[in-house]
């Protein structure tokens, strides 16, 4: 059934909320025990550098949900799905919360199950209810969720665990996660009614998502560039602090504000490409700038050194900021326009490749620094792949094959 012209055309800003919201509490969640990581350690006694694994976790079964939640979107509607991401996010709450190792990893294996379905079912529900006008703006600002749920875990989280423990501040989290579920069945009738009870789940869509590689080189190039760059992303995360301190003569405190100025360049910048995105009619060019944008600062990070004035360094850290935590509404939108009338399989596919690409190039970052003993070499090479698969996306065609996509003016109808 298709959406009422007069539903289609206005700003969707209730299912953006609900969206927005459900992504900022899940990424919350998963980003929570590593905020107090310290305290955790402490109290069972095992290393900190533990909650790495608890991340690489999430995002490692993630991918599989990412890929496998097309269908169940499809028969379930965005709203339902959305709602076992909830669920999904209060299980590995109250698991965590009670305090072993070993419930702490079912947290963090129950939160993955579902935490990969957070794009394709906000593509699904969002898509045919947006102007095309605004697509870019509306799926950009729907990704401030990530940001934001890091940066709530850490002001939440941090107090409350001083004031009364981290197990007890993990099950105050729990209160929005299932107030928020309860909350979005009010409008689920209207927003899931595109569903199709009828289809099956235990069919070969299951692996539709990773067969429109094989139907589309546009899909395979953003594939590509969306690995890349989201790898590049959580390089820059996860070795800047410590590079800034060991190479740059950067202390801690100065280090954590640098950190801090990538990341509010990430969330500022988000809308801001949107915008630029939907004025421009051409987020693909915008994808391919950011690449280059990405390899240059890549590049001069791995530069950083003593005598770099610190406003130098910050400038650095804000345009990695901006195009390498930035690219993801868009990205997310481009994989929707290409997708056309497969937009949720589509998205299901992008995330997918983006959580690869967060699991796979922080480690084969490390390795490269290990074995050449400097930070530039590794940099240069994760630049220069930003650099290439941005301007990959520059050539062939727009559209996959015909039949997979709808035309890139308008929203797509229902899947």
């Amino acid at each position: 059934m298709k959406q009422p012209a007069e539903e289609r055309k206005c700003f969707p800003t209730w299912p953006l909320l609900a969206m927005l919201a459900t992504q900022s509490l899940a990424t919350m969640a998963a980003f929570s025990l590593p905020a107090v990581a310290p305290a955790v350690a402490q109290d069972l006694g095992v290393p900190g550098a533990l909650s790495g694994v608890f991340i690489s976790t999430v995002y490692g079964v993630g991918i599989l949900s990412a890929l496998l939640s097309p269908g169940f979107i499809m028969r379930y509607g965005a709203v339902r799905v959305s709602q076992f991401v909830l669920l999904a996010t209060l299980a590995m709450l109250l698991a965590a919360a009670a305090g072993s190792v070993a419930t702490i990893a079912l947290g963090a294996v129950l939160l993955g199950l579902a935490y990969g379905a957070t794009a394709p079912a906000s593509a699904h529900l969002l898509v045919p209810r947006t102007p095309p006008g605004v697509m870019n703006l509306v799926l950009s600002l729907r990704q401030i969720g990530v940001p934001l749920g890091g940066v709530l875990a850490g002001l939440v989280m941090v107090p409350l665990t001083l004031a009364v423990g981290w197990r007890e501040a993990l099950l105050w989290q729990a209160v929005p996660v299932a107030a928020l579920a309860l909350l979005i069945q009010l409008p689920r009738a209207s927003w899931d009614r595109e569903r199709d009870p009828a289809r099956a789940i235990l069919h070969r869509r299951l692996i539709a998502p990773m067969l429109l590689l094989l139907e589309s080189g546009a899909m395979r190039r953003l594939a590509f560039a969306s690995f890349v760059y989201s790898g590049l992303q959580l390089c820059f995360i996860s070795f800047m602090t410590v590079h800034l301190t060991s190479r740059a003569g950067f202390d801690l405190i100065a280090a954590g504000r640098a950190l801090a100025v990538y990341q509010v360049a990430g969330v500022v910048s988000r809308p801001i490409w949107g915008w630029l995105a939907d004025r421009l009619r051409s987020a693909r060019a915008l994808l391919a700038a950011q690449g280059v944008i990405m390899c240059v600062a890549a590049i001069l990070a791995g530069r950083f050194a003593p005598q770099w004035p610190p406003p130098l360094v910050l400038l650095v850290c804000a345009a990695a900021g901006a195009t390498a935590s930035g690219f993801t509404g868009i990205a997310y939108a481009e994989w929707a326009r290409l997708g056309g009338t497969r937009r949720t399989e589509a998205t299901g596919l992008g995330a997918g490749m983006m959580f690869t690409g967060v699991m796979v190039m922080p480690l084969a970052f490390s390795l490269a620094i290990a074995a050449s003993g400097a930070y530039a070499s590794a940099y240069a090479a994760a630049g220069l792949l930003a650099a290439v698969s941005g301007l990959l996306l520059l050539g062939g065609g727009g559209s996959p094959r015909p039949g997979t996509a709808a035309p890139p003016q308008s929203p797509a109808p229902g899947s």
